[in-house]
């Protein structure tokens, strides 16, 4: 994979946070931004989840408050390097805590 490719699919993840956030009909307020490659997550607790892409790896890397995970990308879906988990499954998970409701974002 080229960076141009690698932009193109980590623009693509982000977009699709951006869409099931602002689809998202549950109480929880979680806001989001986004600024030069980097998107934060922040919950009505404060707490923080931010995601960003790392060119030169061609990883996307997951901050969260049970830790970090760094992603690569294998048959089309993206995965952490040190635990094989998805990252749709990783990022549910710990929305879901943070937000203190159940968010699920499709695969």
């Amino acid at each position: 994979m080229n960076d141009s490719e690698f932009h193109q699919l980590a623009d693509r993840l982000m977009l699709k946070i951006e869409e099931t956030l602002d689809e998202f009909e549950g109480d929880a307020d979680i806001d989001y931004e986004t600024n030069g490659g980097v998107m934060t997550l922040t919950f009505e607790n404060g707490s923080k989840i931010v995601i960003n892409r790392q060119e030169p790896l061609h990883q996307v890397w997951l901050a969260t408050k049970s830790g970090g995970y760094h992603f690569k990308l294998r048959d089309d879906q993206w995965f952490c390097d040190r635990s094989g988990r998805e990252f749709w499954s990783l990022l549910t998970e710990a929305c879901s805590t943070q937000a203190g409701e159940e968010i699920h974002f499709p695969a």
